[in-house]
């Protein structure tokens, strides 16, 4: 999908969070700027959420609570995926919300098999490539 601005990229998330069910992770890969947080803030509306959403950075995980509960990871600063565990990021993982990692490319390795990859381009000034696949992407 190309997305030609931040709206596009807003209303691309928020399609596809109206179809998310329990237990689903996604995990968003893309440079600084990318569009990372403009997709989770997309991803948030269309699981009903009507806060405002931040990305996680310094908490790295922030819970939202719409049709299903949202668990918004930002493992940026996560200099070692065996921090992880320090979130209890298996009871999200395999809990009865809705997963979306940001940088999950970092943590790969304890990232559950099922889940879904969204990755994201920065192709032009305002022009995002994304792509979403099952598995690995391998980055």
């Amino acid at each position: 999908m190309i997305s030609h601005s931040e709206k596009e990229t807003y209303e691309f998330a928020k399609n596809m969070a109206k179809n998310a069910k329990a237990g689903q992770v996604y995990c968003l890969s893309g440079g600084l700027g990318a569009g990372k947080t403009v997709f989770a803030k997309g991803f948030a509306a269309g699981l009903g959420i009507d806060v405002p959403v931040t990305s996680p950075t310094f908490t790295i995980i922030n819970e939202y609570i719409g049709e299903l509960p949202l668990y918004h990871f930002d493992v940026w600063r996560v200099t070692d995926p065996d921090e992880m565990y320090y979130t209890g990021f298996e009871d999200y993982f395999y809990g009865g919300g809705v997963c979306l990692v940001e940088w999950a490319e970092l943590v790969r390795v304890v990232i559950p098999d099922f889940a879904i990859w969204i990755k994201i381009n920065n192709v032009g000034e305002n022009t995002r490539e994304i792509e979403v696949e099952n598995g690995h992407f391998g980055v």
